[in-house]
């Protein structure tokens, strides 16, 4: 990975870490620059979630020097971005024109995705370290969950454990669609150079989500309460499985 390269990749990583930390404490300048209205608080934390796992997982590879393992996070982006922006696109064009400068941004971040695909998929990736299989299995599962929800979010069933605007459901829908991409990477190049960002990506957006979401549990509406149970035992498991696998376990620990 040459130096450039390196460079442009961290300040893509502080970029998303500053709107993880912003949006997770709903930092006003930030909050400002958020084009779509109805946005709740807890929806303003799932983007901070997605922007602190995006981070994560883009570090591994310049911490590790597995450049290879950057073809994953390329395709995280361009599944998640093309379709977001699109989304900004329909709107823009249904009469509210300001939010084509957000589909531009988003279709130039879903560009520098598919060459950061590309030229991942060109540099060699380290197999001598095989994916433990009970991480196999799990990104098995993950995939599956997080296909279930991105499906339904996109036909606007309320899914998660909060109320979204129709337009936030999609936007949801594609954070969802982007995230069970990657996994699926990771499976069809099942190495743990790839998995490492995988459950390192998981595990920041755990920590993100882990303390508001069982704040709420007490005091959950009947209605979502079922859904927040599941989206609960879903992050702890993660959680415990990237722990585990990233700092215990002896042949994958960091």
């Amino acid at each position: 990975m040459s130096r450039v390269l390196r460079v442009w990749l961290s300040l893509i990583c502080a970029v998303q870490l500053f709107f993880a930390v912003a949006f997770f404490f709903q930092w006003s300048p930030a909050i400002a620059l958020w084009p779509l209205e109805g946005t709740t608080p807890l929806t303003f934390i799932l983007l901070a979630s997605f922007f602190a796992a995006a981070a994560a997982s883009t570090l591994w590879p310049i911490v590790t020097g597995r450049a290879g393992a950057l073809a994953g996070v390329g395709l995280d982006y361009v599944v998640i971005l093309t379709p977001m922006a699109a989304t900004f696109f329909v709107l823009a064009a249904r009469g509210e024109p300001g939010l084509a400068l957000y589909g531009v941004i988003l279709a130039l971040g879903a560009l520098f995705g598919a060459w950061l695909f590309w030229w991942g998929r060109r540099q060699p990736l380290d197999t001598t370290q095989p994916l433990p299989p009970l991480v196999r299995w799990s990104f098995v599962a993950f995939v599956l969950a997080l296909l279930f929800v991105s499906v339904r979010l996109f036909l606007r069933i309320p899914t998660l454990p909060w109320p979204l605007t129709p337009e936030l459901s999609v936007l949801a829908g594609c954070l969802f669609l982007g995230a069970a991409a990657y996994f699926v990477y990771g499976l069809v190049r099942p190495s743990w150079a790839n998995a490492g960002g995988q459950l390192a990506g998981f595990l920041a957006y755990d920590l993100v989500l882990i303390g508001p979401l069982l704040s709420r549990l007490p005091a959950i509406a009947p209605e979502f309460r079922l859904s927040l149970i599941i989206y609960l035992v879903v992050v702890i498991y993660s959680g415990l499985l990237a722990v585990y696998y990233l700092f215990i376990y002896r042949p994958t620990r960091l």
